[in-house]
């Protein structure tokens, strides 16, 4: 996945892509948004729903404890949709 940085659109970057056919699949982020916004809501919902208010004993500890939210995120996968509307 790949922002519209001017260096992932470039006619250089696109005539190079030309020579390697079915090499590469690119995804483009929106525009408007940005795929560190999907990472910042990811950390946000975790640090709400494990994170606030806990105590731990040990870093091994909140280490247990973020790769069982984790795996547990990735038993039922919700995929991201990208969506935008104009607020006004």
């Amino acid at each position: 996945m790949l922002d519209n940085h001017s260096a992932h659109i470039s006619k250089e970057t696109k005539a190079y892509l030309e020579t390697v056919t079915d090499r590469f699949e690119f995804i483009f982020t929106p525009k408007h948004g940005s795929w560190l916004n999907v990472i910042e809501t990811f950390f946000a919902k975790m640090t709400k729903q494990v994170l606030r208010h806990i105590r731990v004993k040990s870093k091994a500890e909140l280490k247990e404890r973020i790769e069982k939210y984790l795996q547990e995120v990735n038993e039922n996968p919700i995929p991201f949709r990208w969506t935008y509307g104009i607020q006004g």
